[in-house]
């Protein structure tokens, strides 16, 4: 194969993935380190790239300390309760106490901020969110990050972490290939950053057909983060948290700066209010210390999001559907339908190009919610991702082992989706994730924690042969297809895919399951991811875009089984609304108030998992 095999060496910071997570590394890293060689590999473009690269029109975790606002620790208590108590609360509040000073930053390097022009406080649409001039806050943070990196790789897809050969369990780089030219890249690291995205599409999208490729997360997101990590033997935690989100239905549209801005609010199908007729049952599920409505005037605690998604989902399964948002009221003053229409430009105007295209006006026709597949990811509303170290000051020893956000193989550090028990951090506190991490990398090496460092030729062939393996299965294999795309030697990329999502669909809480699962289900499908892994093994790419679905869809299938080993494990249900454990329908605080852990070994890919205590380190 014609390919060339390009070698960086001597690198002491590589960062995988150029989101906001690594952005703040490769910053950050060039702040601690000097004289350090820091080098990023990116799968798109770091100019637009990332979740971030969506659009944006708020950022949304700003405590605003200096305002005299919020604390760090009221942040920790919200994530508490919207997670029903399951959060690592030390890694929190290391990224709340941090966050303000990463938005002061960007403001600095020009991001437009909307001000209140009485108070000069940034401008709130909500506790937590502020309001951006959206359309360049990627390219203004890419622009820091590429000023502080030595060398920055675009289309660059890393397929695997490469490991020390001279200590077990240690990280020595990494190796991918350029989507676009198709040579092979090889990073020898001292230290790496794994800053990849969450997974969408691992479980059955709603809109399929014409309508494919309408996710509410980015359709980019192939789980790398936990793909990566998962192969290198990190252990990982809570990747049972998947979340769920009502949304406009068929785009995907936020709903949240609906309820903030324009004070909409939702009825079903009959016009009626129908949430509060599911608390009593709801209460029974999960107890009062976690839906207590007759508090709430008193407390003003937020109803966890999974338990407003329960009572939509139950509203529509009770016959009394669809779930309309009531727009029509706010519509009439043009203000509100002016800034109605502007949010979707921001981020979703294919919610706007839908809406005009099936004729719905929201000034005229309240549109309908709808609730999501699920996605999984560690940055927005859930807390997958890898088991961490955390900070020395604020992590109790079961928390802390050396370094802030290393994971448990030496040398290889998280940020944003990567880390585990943080949600809540979205793309601020992702970016000031990538900094905390970067400047516990740059001790790490400073402290001569990565001498030594040895990978073989034998390692990198070994790889490589794996890494084009799928072109080379179908160049022998291609004249033998039956019909259409239908081959008896190997499956597409694309029927993996299929294969894949309908698997998760049905056996571990998708949509058309109504997100329910039990026991029997998850070991029937776990069975049947193995058989899944058994024939990725025969996966044909007839080009190199093809070879890159085909890396995407094995990082979707090694964070599909994390999913579904850990949704096993969890005997209970904890997140009504996300998903249920149809065999243990109520939450057990008595036996499952604890964080779940796994590891996958990489040479038998056994799985073995483990409770960690949840510690509640800010007081209620």
């Amino acid at each position: 194969m014609a390919y060339q095999t390009i070698i960086e060496d001597d690198i002491d910071i590589l960062v995988v993935g150029a989101g906001l997570g690594g952005t703040g590394a490769a910053f950050e890293a060039r702040y601690w380190g000097k004289d350090k060689k820091i080098v990023i590999a990116e799968k798109a473009n770091i100019h637009r790239s990332g979740a971030v690269a969506q659009g944006l029109y708020a950022i949304n975790c700003y405590m605003g300390t200096r305002f005299g606002e919020n604390k760090p620790e009221d942040h920790v208590r919200y994530a508490r309760i919207d997670l029903m108590g399951m959060v690592r609360e030390d890694l929190l509040f290391d990224m709340a106490r941090h966050v303000d000073s990463t938005v002061h930053q960007f403001e600095e390097w020009g991001l437009p901020i909307m001000r209140n022009p009485k108070t000069g406080a940034y401008q709130r649409e909500g506790r937590w969110q502020i309001m951006i001039h959206g359309e360049s806050y990627k390219p203004i943070v890419a622009e820091a990050a590429k000023k502080s990196a030595d060398k920055v790789y675009n289309r660059i897809c890393v397929t695997h972490l490469l490991m020390d050969e001279s200590r077990p369990n240690r990280v020595a780089g990494a190796i991918g290939f350029n989507v676009r030219t198709g040579n092979c890249h090889v990073f020898k690291a001292k230290a790496v950053i794994v800053a990849a995205g969450g997974a969408s599409n691992i479980f059955k999208p709603r809109s399929v057909g014409e309508g494919a490729g309408r996710v509410w997360y980015a359709p980019w997101s192939s789980g790398s983060a936990y793909g990566l990590l998962i192969g290198a033997g990190a252990k990982m935690t809570q990747m049972e948290n998947r979340i769920v989100l009502a949304r406009f239905k068929d785009g995907y549209g936020p709903v949240g700066a609906y309820f903030l801005h324009l004070k909409t609010y939702t009825q079903n199908g009959y016009g009626e209010e129908y949430e509060s007729k599911w608390w009593p049952q709801l209460q029974q599920m999960v107890g009062k210390e976690y839906l207590d409505p007759d508090s709430w005037h008193l407390t003003h605690r937020p109803i966890p999001t999974c338990l407003r998604n329960h009572a939509l989902i139950s509203e529509v399964n009770a016959g009394r559907g669809p779930i309309h948002m009531v727009t029509m009221e706010a519509f009439q003053d043009p203000h509100l339908e002016e800034i109605g229409w502007h949010n979707f430009l921001g981020m979703t105007v294919g919610q706007a190009v839908l809406w005009a295209a099936t004729d719905v006006d929201p000034k005229n026709e309240n549109p309908e919610l709808t609730t999501s597949e699920p996605y999984v990811m560690g940055s927005h509303a859930t807390g997958c991702g890898a088991w961490c170290s955390g900070p020395e000051d604020v992590s109790p020893p079961e928390y802390f082992w050396g370094y802030n956000r290393m994971t448990t193989v030496e040398g290889l550090f998280g940020a944003g989706d990567a880390v585990g028990g943080t949600p809540h951090a979205f793309s601020s506190g992702s970016f000031t994730e990538g900094r905390l991490a970067a400047k516990a990398a740059c001790k790490y090496i400073d402290d001569g924690k990565a001498e030594g460092i040895r990978v073989s030729d034998e390692q990198i062939n070994r790889r490589r042969a794996e890494i084009y393996k799928p072109l080379e299965h179908y160049r022998i294999y291609r004249n033998e297809i039956t019909a259409g795309t239908v081959n008896p030697n190997y499956i597409t990329p694309r029927q993996g895919l299929d294969r894949l999502q309908k698997l998760m669909d049905e056996y571990c809480g998708g949509v058309s399951t109504n997100y329910m699962t039990n026991e029997k289900l998850l070991n029937i499908g776990l069975k049947k991811l193995k058989y899944l892994e058994e024939d990725l093994e025969k996966l044909g790419a007839e080009n190199i875009h093809e070879l890159l679905r085909a890396w995407e869809l094995k990082h979707r299938h090694l964070t599909s089984e994390a999913v579904m080993h850990h949704t096993l494990f969890r005997k209970e249900t904890r997140w009504p609304g996300y998903y249920y454990r149809g065999d243990y329908l109520k939450l057990d605080d008595e036996n499952w108030h604890v964080l779940t852990v796994s590891r996958r070994d990489p040479e038998t890919g056994e799985y073995t998992m483990e409770k960690a205590p949840c510690y509640h380190l800010v007081e209620d």
